[in-house]
């Protein structure tokens, strides 16, 4: 579904992104993790468009994503950032159903599928008459994955969706989430710095350090086979993690 060929960006002569191929089938959930700084972001946004390669191709399907085909390209893919990204003066509702309005969908199928992604994500009619600040951090970022999923993409980003969230609303939105992307059987790319989280939510493991993708895999064969001393590491900063192995 989404294929990566030598993907590469530098800003001001600092490699961000080292030449990277990559692809995630069209049902399969990838998790990368990192640290900061590591370039898994800057992966997740060229393949959304925001960040244009220096070098490489990128393709969705079987479209190569250029200049051209970006805009036809996006309407593929669900996005979904920290804090959600929701636009502050327009309620949740409104927010949900701004691409399918300037798509000029009918209002009755709009309001058929609003319906039908709340159940999905249990977002509640009254939630949906908020503004953003009036609502907690794990309710925006429920709202924010309607709206990602509005459209019905094939693809489905998420760029360190629960960052923000206390512990204990993080695990139970960790648990939902992956109850809704089985349940979809979308392809869903999505970056971390929490491993289990990772684990968790991802099918297979991309492990990134300093724009270099070092090792793939379950997190079983990080544990048992890690490529490289950074690996270790990595995952020995991230305690109590054996058990998910």
């Amino acid at each position: 579904m989404i294929a990566l060929e030598g993907v590469c960006k530098s800003y001001d002569g600092t490699v961000v992104l080292a030449p990277t191929s990559l692809r995630v089938g069209a049902a399969e959930r990838l998790a990368i993790v990192g640290p900061s700084g590591c370039g898994k972001s800057t992966l997740l946004r060229s393949i959304v468009g925001l960040v244009v390669p220096d070098r490489g191709t990128i393709t969705i399907g079987e479209t190569v994503l250029t200049p051209a085909t970006a805009e036809r390209l996006r309407l593929r893919i669900g996005y979904v950032i920290q804090e959600g990204g929701l636009f502050p003066h327009l309620t949740h509702d409104a927010n949900v159903r701004l691409l399918a309005r300037r798509r000029g969908w009918p209002p009755s199928r709009i309001d058929a599928r609003v319906r039908e992604l709340a159940d999905l994500v249990g977002v509640s009619r009254a939630l949906l008459g908020r503004y953003p600040l009036q609502a907690s951090g794990g309710e925006r970022q429920r709202v924010a994955l309607m709206r990602a999923l509005m459209l019905d993409p094939d693809v489905l980003l998420l760029d360190e969706p629960m960052a923000a969230l206390d512990p204990l609303v993080r695990a139970r939105l960790q648990d939902e989430l992956l109850a809704v992307m089985k349940r979809l059987a979308k392809c869903v790319v999505l970056v971390t710095h929490d491993l289990a989280e990772a684990a968790l939510l991802g099918q297979r493991l991309v492990v990134m350090r300093q724009g270099h993708v070092v090792q793939q895999g379950t997190l079983k064969d990080l544990f048992e086979s890690p490529g490289e001393p950074f690996v270790s590491e990595f995952l020995e900063a991230q305690r109590g993690l054996e058990r998910l192995s």
